[in-house]
């Protein structure tokens, strides 16, 4: 009778172990817990903390709160302009409410996923590909609209989205180089163009001057050989243009005209 006795109050202290564990979860403050009780969900998350259920009544379903970063995989985008590519991209993303997380999807993460990658080929099929490397922010921005408005009512919530890489065609990438090449040339042509210009504009202003002021014409042709002078060559030769000494022949005109003044008033 007493055996009978000790292991009936063995049985009946494992049984109360067992609903005493099955009842007491502890969630970590970045985990949720969604509560079906006779398969209706409570109208609240438990958690973080010391949660008890009812055993046998009870389910309890974690959700994770934490920031997920998922690697959309390369995917083959024809662009509006008729460019075949590969793009990937990251996203960011996390559960904020946990209810309509585990209630209104079967698996959100796995739904997440697809639609990022449809989302992806969607919109980068919409621009053409001068737009898609010079305005990543743009397309950034656009992805990150659109995945949170489709995620929004599964209580998800897309912070961020961000375009990884662009692999183009070596056809496209040879073309592209190209292209860029001739860009440098032609700007370097127009640069050059410019330089001459202004040396045409500076030199005929010069010209002017010198037009206005003989002497400057003489003055500038002594210090330029004198510079010439400068470099100790063995032989020089200068030549003279006629214009150089138009002035001086005006001076010994004017000297032998007051010579003959002179001479005349003797």
């Amino acid at each position: 009778m007493f055996q009978f006795i000790s292991g009936s109050f063995l049985f009946i202290i494992v049984i109360a172990v067992f609903f005493l564990m099955s009842a007491i979860k502890i969630l970590n403050e970045y985990e949720r817990g969604v509560v079906f009780r006779l398969g209706r969900a409570l109208p609240k998350a438990k958690g973080p903390g010391l949660i008890i259920l009812i055993p046998m009544i009870d389910k309890l379903t974690k959700v994770n709160l934490q920031l997920v970063t998922y690697d959309v995989p390369s995917q083959d985008i024809i662009t509006r302009d008729n460019v075949t590519m590969k793009v990937n991209a990251v996203v960011y993303f996390r559960v904020i409410d946990p209810l309509k997380a585990v209630i209104e999807v079967r698996d959100y993460w796995n739904a997440t996923q697809l639609l990022a990658q449809t989302t992806l080929r969607s919109v980068c099929g919409q621009v053409e590909l001068d737009e898609l490397l010079s305005a990543r922010e743009k397309v950034n921005a656009q992805l990150a609209e659109i995945l949170d408005s489709h995620t929004d009512p599964w209580g998800i919530k897309v912070t961020l989205v961000e375009l990884r890489a662009i692999d183009l065609p070596i056809e496209m990438q040879r073309a592209m180089a190209k292209q860029a090449e001739a860009e440098r040339e032609r700007r370097g042509k127009v640069i050059n163009a410019e330089g001459e210009f202004q040396a045409a504009a500076k030199m005929a202003e010069a010209a002017h001057v010198l037009a206005q002021e003989p002497m400057s014409l003489t003055l500038r042709y002594l210090q330029t050989l004198r510079e010439i002078a400068a470099e100790k060559n063995s032989t020089t030769l200068f030549p003279i243009p006629i214009d150089l000494l138009t002035p001086f022949m005006k001076m010994a005109k004017r000297m032998e005209k007051l010579e003959d003044m002179e001479e005349e008033k003797k």
